[in-house]
């Protein structure tokens, strides 16, 4: 056991020299209310990716997220989500600070509603924008989603299937990289 811990640390140290290594995510936080009615939702996505070379990059999402739900006179219900989603990115257009590119990505997410469970599984490609702030920290936004989804509900026979191109608002995530 002593070999396979010293292995992985020396495998770490050997890929974080290299400055191949990136780690980030997004936090998330939001509230609203209206006419006594108010919805609060926080989420936590953590990121760690690999620089194969200037173009290409993998890496992997894996979050969670809650939402309460508070309805006018009524007791509050939560929504808890847990997703995690590898992708490879593409670099295509990089300028002096400013690198554009597309992830492809394949998706889970569960989410549980009161004791609706619901399972959704995607593959499609997102696009971003990242600004290089120094040689270490990038601010990193995507915005958008084209691609496939299923989503089923447990215990339903029937599945919701979808596939498009939403650049809607609720799209748009915002977060920050370390570079090792």
């Amino acid at each position: 056991m002593k070999k396979i811990l010293m292995t992985l640390a020396a495998v770490c140290v050997a890929a974080t020299m290299n400055a191949q290594v990136y780690v980030g995510g997004n936090i998330g936080f939001a509230t609203s209310s209206y006419d006594g009615n108010s919805t609060t939702v926080w989420s936590l996505l953590p990121e760690i990716g690999y620089n194969l070379n200037e173009k290409w990059a993998v890496g992997t999402v894996i979050g969670y997220g809650e939402a309460r739900v508070k309805a006018k006179g009524a007791s509050a219900d939560k929504v808890k989500k847990f997703q995690v989603a590898p992708y490879a990115r593409y670099t295509f257009v990089k300028w002096e600070k400013v690198n554009l590119f597309v992830d492809g990505t394949v998706g889970y997410q569960h989410e549980n509603y009161g004791g609706v469970k619901t399972n959704t599984f995607g593959i499609g490609f997102k696009p971003g924008v990242a600004v290089n702030l120094n040689d270490r920290l990038s601010f990193v936004a995507h915005v958008g989603f084209l691609g496939y989804e299923n989503e089923k509900v447990k215990g339903d026979d029937k599945s919701t299937n979808s596939f498009g191109l939403n650049l809607n608002g609720n799209n748009l995530t915002f977060g920050m990289y370390y570079n090792f």
